[in-house]
């Protein structure tokens, strides 16, 4: 894996840890496609650091079990405000 893929990859892995931040944040934080950081979170992370990468998976776990709450409280406050 070339070099500046694996800092891309340890990067995201430590946005989306310390912030909890989602595949979507990552993907703007970092420019790059929401595919690539998924991609880099499943597959990559767990070939250059299995701990990190399992901490990463947790957090995105978390928020793809909560993205439908979330979902449902951007569209009441779409409302509200119309």
């Amino acid at each position: 894996m070339k070099e500046y893929i694996e800092e891309r990859v340890l990067g995201t892995a430590n946005y989306i840890i310390e912030s909890k931040a989602t595949v979507r944040d990552a993907a703007k934080k970092f420019g790059i496609s929401k595919s690539t950081v998924h991609k880099d979170i499943t597959e990559r992370l767990s070939q250059l650091n299995p701990a990190l990468a399992s901490q990463a998976r947790a957090v995105l776990d978390v928020n793809k079990s909560e993205r439908h709450i979330r979902g449902g409280m951007a569209t009441k406050e779409k409302y509200l405000h119309m």
